[in-house]
């Protein structure tokens, strides 16, 4: 009931639902790692001149570190970004003939690139199913009952448990749209909220 009532409000395949602006899972993979303690927002602004500067693992793995963190300062963490970034592209050369891969064994061995970061790129770029744990998603699936625990693995473990894997992905990307528009963490809208009658967390007036 409640991944068909977010489906409804808000259609869209992974691809489709997902802010971050980009062409290729290398971008995505980029995009994500940057989006680290920012918004997605602030990220689309800086990766169009950083995709033009880098447009492939290759160029990004020889950037000059000073010249991508001043393209990058703005989403801030620069400096550890910077560092990410770098060692995630030259790894994919390295190791990955400069391709993406397309599994979490391998995505997770990036540096930078956790189990958040490689389910986005999983389950938008390359269709599989996988499931984004932030701190929207950890918010709704706790008030919504899926699970109790703040550890985001096993957030993720347990509404693996509960949602078909073809589901996994679109679901994370519109738990975090409706945690941005309605389910805020201090004072969620629930007297707008299309799960208001299903959620255990609902604050409703008598």
């Amino acid at each position: 009931m409640v991944t068909a009532r977010l489906a409804a409000l808000y259609p869209g395949s992974a691809k489709e639902l997902c802010a971050l602006r980009h062409d290729n899972p290398f971008q995505l993979l980029v995009a994500t790692i940057l989006s680290a303690q920012t918004t997605d927002v602030r990220v689309n602004l800086v990766t169009p001149a950083l995709f033009a500067a880098y447009p492939d693992p290759a160029s990004l793995a020889r950037a000059d570190p000073e010249k991508l963190e001043e393209l990058i300062r703005s989403t801030g963490f620069f400096r550890s970004k910077t560092k990410s970034l770098l060692g995630m592209a030259q790894a994919l050369i390295e190791r990955f003939g400069g391709d993406v891969p397309s599994d979490m064994e391998d995505l997770v061995t990036l540096p930078g690139v956790g189990r958040k970061t490689a389910n986005v790129v999983l389950s938008v770029d390359f269709g599989k199913p996988g499931f984004a744990v932030d701190t929207h998603v950890g918010r709704l699936s706790r008030r919504l009952g899926f699970t109790a625990s703040p550890d985001p693995e096993v957030v993720e473990r347990d509404v693996d448990a509960l949602v078909p894997p073809e589901e996994w992905g679109t679901l994370s990307l519109r738990l975090i749209l409706h945690g941005r528009a309605i389910c805020v963490a201090r004072t969620p809208r629930c007297g707008e909220c299309v799960l208001a009658d299903v959620c255990p967390s609902a604050r409703l007036p008598a």
